[in-house]
Order: C-alpha cells, then structure tokens, then sequence
C-alpha cells in the first residue's frame, strides 16, 4: 500500500493491585482536558498557582463546611407514598474510593433524596451555552462521581454542576455513552502512568496561555525547537512578583511577625518584609534567622541560602521540595552516561566560549588589532571544543579560552588616568582562593552569588543541583548549578563587574587586602550585590523563543528546559546565546 492507513491498538490498562495508588477523579478530568497536563500533575507532581487556581480553590472552600454525613445505601429516604415528603439529606465533603475502578475523588456535595442520591460539583466561572450543558471534562468528573457512589451500594440518577459566577445549575445525565467515556478515560490515564510516557504538547491550542503549567509544559518551545515556523507566544514568562531578600548587616536577626519577616539590625533598627514579597532569603556571615521565620519559609518552599561573610555560597535549606522524581532519575541516568556527558559538555564550553566573544564585542575599549586576534583565538577554541574526544581535552580547551578571554578583559575597562580612581582595578590575570586584587574579589563574589541563583533555580525543577554532567561530584559542590553557571559568567556576573568599574559605583576605598588576600568591605559588598540585583532585573529578549524576560526569570526559564531535555522531549539542550 503506498499510503498505508495507522490503526490505534487500545490496550487495557493493567489492574490495580497492590499498594499501586488509586487515580483521584480531578486527575481523570484533567487527563479528558488536556492529557498531558494530567501526567505532569499526577505522575511529576507540578503545580502552580494562578489566579484562577486560587479563585477554584476559594470557591471549594466555602463547600467545604461540616455537614451531615450521608446515611448507609438502605436508609436513604425513599418518598414513594402518596403526599410523603421527605426532608433532602446534604452531606459535604464526602471522600469515597473505589479498587475495582483504580479511583478516589471527594464529593463537593451529596444530596440524598427520594431514594436516590445526586452527586454536585462545583465549579468557578459561568455556565457554558453548549448543548450538553456543561464541557466533557467536568461531565466526565461527575459521572466518576456518580459511579464511585454505585461502587459504595448508592443508587444514582443523574448528576449536576454549579457554576459559582452564574450561580446556575446544570444537570448531567448519566446515560451510558457518558459512562463508557469515563471509564475509557480512566483505562487511558492508567495506562500512560504504567508506560511512563508523557503525552505530546497540544498543538497551538487556546488552552495553553491560561494554563497554570505552561511554564512546566512549554508546548511551544517544543514545537519551536521541533522545527515550526511559528514563534512561541509570550506565556512562560510570568512577572518578577517576589524578589530576593538580602541580609547582609552583621548580627542581624530574622523572625517572623504576622504574615512579615521583621529583621532587627544590632543597633536595633527595624524592617519588615511581607513573605508574599520574598523569592529567597540571602544570608551574609553571622545574620541569624528564629524557628518561627524558617519554618514560615520552608512551608511556601521559599529557600534560604547562606553566606560566608565575603558572600561564598555555603549551603542551602528548603522545604520538602519538589516531588518529580521521573525527571531526578532522567537526571542520574544520565549523569553515569559519559558519552551523553561528553556531548553535553561539549555544547556548553561551546555557548560560554560563544558569550565570551559576545562580551568583547560589545564591549571592547582597546586596540582594534587585539580585539580581532582575541576574537579569532575564542572561535579558533570554539570550533575545536566540538571536536574533543574527552573531557580532559575539554578541559584543556576551556582553559586556553579563559585565558585569552582573561587577557582581553583589561581591553574592556575604562583607561585609568591620573585623576581617577581607575588605577586601582587594573586586571592582568584571573586568580582566586584568595583574590588578589579588587577586580578579581568582584568576579569571585559574582560568580558566588550566580550560583546560588541557578541553585535555587534547579532546586525550584525539580533538579538536584548538585549532580551535574560536566564538573564532578564533589563534597557540598552544586556541580549542575556550575555547569549551567558557565554560559552565564560573562553575560551576568562578568557584565555587572564591568558596569560597577567603568560607571565609578565602587572605589578603592570599598575593598580591604591583607595577607589573606582581597575582599570587599561591608559598605563595598552592599554596593556590589545592588548592582548585582539590578543587572538580574534587567529584561532581555530570548534568542530563541522570542520573549522578553528578566535576567533573573531568565535562569528558570532556561532551567525549565534541561527538564525537558532530559526526558528526552528536547533533542538538545537550548542554551542561552545573545547576539
């Protein structure tokens, strides 16, 4: 046959068994609507909030009052006598399970009357005017329901939604082609779990921009990177509504009052900082933090990290954290791959080096003749880098383009003359552990304070930060965080080094050197982390997908795609490459 026609074979569903968890019916709902936002819920545990999520949850609140449970199947009241009328029976909040149909769901509300017992859920919003009175998904979530109270010896009839804006009730019958729906919807749910197979994105849907998981999903940066000619709409990109606290002030203490943190300075002055306006709380050397204010804080999963005094990233604590284990274990497997570890790394070196060149040109100051050769050199490393059979070449490679790309940075600084303060940031080579001098203290803090950015950003995925592809495992070494760290050092952290010298934001006189080397003071160090905070607030446009999104969105919407790289969704990782 020349054009042989694909026939779809409809396996059952394997059978509940075990201590294998029932599906709960919203999941069923969701699987009817969108397929693929059902696995992400049910099998990868993602979740996030909008407003209409919590506009739903406000409404299922106020169902949601104590009422009287619902009797046993033969003590419903039947009223078949002549002029018997019995008084309507409400239970709320009703919890039923079934293992012969692999569910559990919660009932919004049971009316049991005339011997017969009504399922009703309710749902925000208006009623729809389409013939059958409501969507196939809320239908279907009823008709579960009705089923689930046949399971338990209830006899039922029909079903119905209120919608709360409407404040209009719909009936749903349950005839037997919605039934055959439904428990078709459950088989087909079951089975994508057991195969452990995410469905594919829907294709240009307008259900896509309201969802809650759009950010999770990207189903037009798939397509995008799948080759489609349309360009990703602009809905992964929520706003900056939180934003980091940084403590830097010696002896301060956090603690929690009300719905704030209350931080309390050593001279005792006083701020306060509503938690909804909290991303991550940033602790610096002997800042401490009470009971109450951290558990507040890991219970909205809003991470705390902490500081060495000269800002070195020392660790991290936050709630239980995310639960998608799939994507950890795409993660792991993946991380004993060398060869996928090599190919990986080798596409990293590729975009930092790629960014290196992108820094010089736009901002060399220098002779026309060294920025050409510093240029040439950088491609010369990018080009062979593709070419590395190990990563101890690779490492090699890397090398030798930091160390052009070190040489040329002097060439990005404003000239030093007499009168300024500019002599004081000369910069000949890279060294650290210590800093030798004031421009390599700010490189080493900026590069401290990005990877506690990208760790919280990993964390924030669902990724362990500290199992990378390309620096080893080591000891309380975030490796992931250092390896998607590298294409950002010059676009960030080398960016707002150079910015705080050529704009005169830090002088010589914000850095203290010893014999332990060179490190910025406490007014300097404040200085340097606002403008750090100002260069994360500064908006770009995606080379890729198009959108425009702040620095500091911009590393969770590049640590969205690693997840779906990893299984398998993505055929290579997007790095983040400006022109």
């Amino acid at each position: 046959m020349s054009d042989p026609e694909q026939f779809e074979l409809r396996l059952p569903a394997p059978p509940v068994v075990g201590e294998a968890p029932l599906i709960p019916v919203r999941m069923v709902n969701e699987f009817v609507y969108c397929p693929r936002l059902a696995y992400l819920m049910w099998t990868q545990g993602e979740w996030a909030e909008t407003a209409d999520t919590v506009e739903g949850r406000r409404v299922h609140n106020r169902v949601d009052r104590p009422g009287p449970p619902l009797p046993p199947p033969d003590s419903i009241p039947t009223g078949n006598e002549e002029g018997d009328e019995r008084e309507r029976i409400v239970s709320r909040s009703l919890t039923l399970s079934s293992q012969s149909l692999g569910i559990i769901g919660k009932l919004d509300i049971a009316e049991a009357e005339n011997g017969t017992v009504t399922p009703v859920d309710y749902k925000r919003g208006k009623r729809p005017h389409i013939g059958q009175g409501a969507h196939e998904p809320e239908r279907v979530q009823v008709c579960l329901q009705g089923l689930l109270l046949e399971e338990n010896g209830y006899a039922v009839a029909e079903g119905a939604i209120y919608y709360a804006e409407s404040r209009e009730r719909v009936r749903i019958e349950l005839d037997e082609e919605l039934r055959a729906t439904a428990r078709e919807a459950i088989s087909r749910l079951r089975l994508t779990v057991t195969q452990g197979r995410i469905p594919p994105p829907l294709e240009d849907s307008p259900k896509c921009p309201r969802c809650a998981l759009v950010a999770v999903c990207l189903p037009d940066e798939i397509r995008a990177l799948a080759g489609s000619s349309f360009a990703p709409r602009t809905i992964a990109v929520p706003a900056d509504e939180a934003l980091p606290l940084i403590v830097q002030s010696q002896r301060a203490r956090i603690g929690k009052q009300g719905e704030t943190l209350k931080i309390t300075e050593e001279d005792g002055a006083e701020t306060r900082v509503r938690l909804i306006d909290v991303s991550e709380l940033a602790l610096y050397g002997n800042a401490s933090i009470t009971t109450p204010a951290l558990s507040a804080l890991l219970e909205r999963e809003i991470p705390v990290t902490f500081h060495s005094h000269g800002g070195w990233f020392k660790g991290i604590a936050h709630g239980i954290g995310h639960r998608n284990v799939e994507v950890r274990t795409a993660q792991y497997r993946l991380s004993f791959d060398a060869t996928a570890c090599l190919r990986f790394a080798r596409d990293l070196v590729a975009a930092k080096i790629a960014n290196q060149r992108t820094m010089l040109r736009r901002n060399w100051r220098g002779e026309a003749d060294e920025r050409r050769q510093a240029l040439e050199r950088l491609s010369a490393s990018r080009k062979a880098v593709g070419r590395a059979s190990g990563t101890s070449e690779l490492l090699g490679l890397e090398g030798d383009a930091a160390a052009t790309y070190f040489r040329a940075l002097a060439g990005l600084l404003r000239t030093p003359d007499d009168s300024t303060e500019l002599a004081a940031f000369r910069f000949d080579t890279r060294n650290r552990r210590p800093p030798t001098d004031p421009v390599n203290a700010m490189l080493s803090l900026a590069y401290a304070m990005l990877a506690r950015h990208l760790t919280v950003a990993l964390t924030t995925v669902g990724l362990d930060p500290y199992r990378g592809f390309y620096h080893g495992p080591r000891y309380g070494r975030p490796a992931l965080a250092l390896d998607l760290m590298e294409p950002f050092r010059p676009i960030i952290a080398d960016s707002v080094v150079l910015t705080a010298i050529n704009n005169g934001e830090l002088g010589p006189g914000d850095f203290v050197s010893g014999a332990t080397g060179t490190a910025l003071g406490p007014v300097g160090r404040r200085r340097f982390v606002a403008a750090f905070e100002r260069r994360m607030a500064q908006e770009t446009t995606h080379p890729l997908f198009g959108y425009r999104v702040s620095m500091r969105r911009l590393l969770l919407v590049q640590a969205r795609p690693l997840t779906r790289f990893l299984l398998g969704e993505f055929p290579s990782y997007p790095h983040y490459l400006p022109r």
